[in-house]
């Protein structure tokens, strides 16, 4: 490749590293919970979940009493056969909540996993397609001489390096929801229990509501990945007419915001989820 391949392999290591970043996102948001690194976090937060099942059910008759005094006037009007089937029916209801409530919570998972694997068959793709660099710009660098490459070592590195940390950025955001996912499955029946006193349901709205927009990121990240795959397809067009530094570079500069475009777009996520579903 001549004198100048350092420099593309220096971006092509770069760019490596975008798509190895990307098809591990890609496996994150197709696979379950159970079945991430092997099961063993999920295990782990299975344990969890049930040593916070014993004490949601103490905080479900906690809160209960609680929304009995708070609205009921007197015992006589809590004897009243209406009233006292509405306090069973939610103590019964916030019991089974408390319980069940992860597998209602893995039913909400594999409605938006469905989402997600209709958007892939309806954009006809299985995976995401690579970014890879051009023959035409590879051509141009092995084309210039020692002295003129010099510029190019500081265009290729601050490209490499730019590129590299987007990755990062990107691939942590992903793993941040997978977390938050993992949160609330082990913690779910403290915030569930609270269905039982109607004061303090409004916790347990508020749980809900945000669990199922932490899942329906997971969409939006897909359909982002999606479009950037359709616009990596396309790649940045070169101009043979210009001088190599300003072919390198227009490129970098384009791939650059085409990455931006992306990584911005996954960060929004949670933003975007809020003001589709109102939450």
């Amino acid at each position: 490749m001549g004198e100048n391949s350092w420099i593309i392999d220096n971006l092509n290591s770069a760019l490596n590293t975008w798509n190895e970043k990307l098809a591990e996102i890609w496996q994150l948001l197709t696979q379950g919970l159970a079945d991430f690194k092997g099961g063993g976090i999920w295990n782990v937060m299975l344990n969890v979940h049930n040593a916070m099942t014993a004490i949601g059910l103490g905080l479900l008759v906690l809160f209960f009493a609680a929304g009995v005094v708070k609205t009921c006037g007197s015992f006589v009007e809590a004897r009243r056969p209406e009233h006292a089937l509405k306090l069973f029916i939610r103590f019964v209801l916030a019991k089974g909540a408390v319980q069940y409530g992860l597998e209602l919570m893995l039913a909400v998972f594999d409605i938006v996993q469905g989402i997600v694997s209709r958007a892939m068959g309806a954009a006809g793709t299985g995976g995401l397609a690579p970014t890879t660099l051009p023959q035409e710009i590879m051509d141009k660098i092995n084309a210039v001489g020692f002295w003129s490459s010099i510029p190019l070592w500081a265009v290729t590195l601050l490209g490499g390096l730019f590129i590299t940390v987007l990755s990062f950025v990107m691939i942590m955001t992903v793993y941040g929801r997978l977390f938050r996912l993992y949160f609330y499955a082990a913690l779910a029946p403290v915030p569930l229990a609270t269905f039982a006193g109607e004061p303090t349901s409004n916790v347990g709205r508020s749980f809900v509501k945000s669990y199922a927009g932490v899942c329906l990121e997971g969409a939006v990240i897909a359909l982002a990945c999606i479009i950037f795959s359709a616009m990596a397809s396309a790649p940045p067009a070169v101009d043979n007419s210009v001088s190599a530094v300003t072919a390198v570079w227009s490129y970098v500069a384009e791939l650059i915001f085409n990455l931006l475009i992306l990584v911005g777009a996954v960060k929004a996520s949670d933003r975007v989820v809020r003001e589709m579903m109102g939450l």
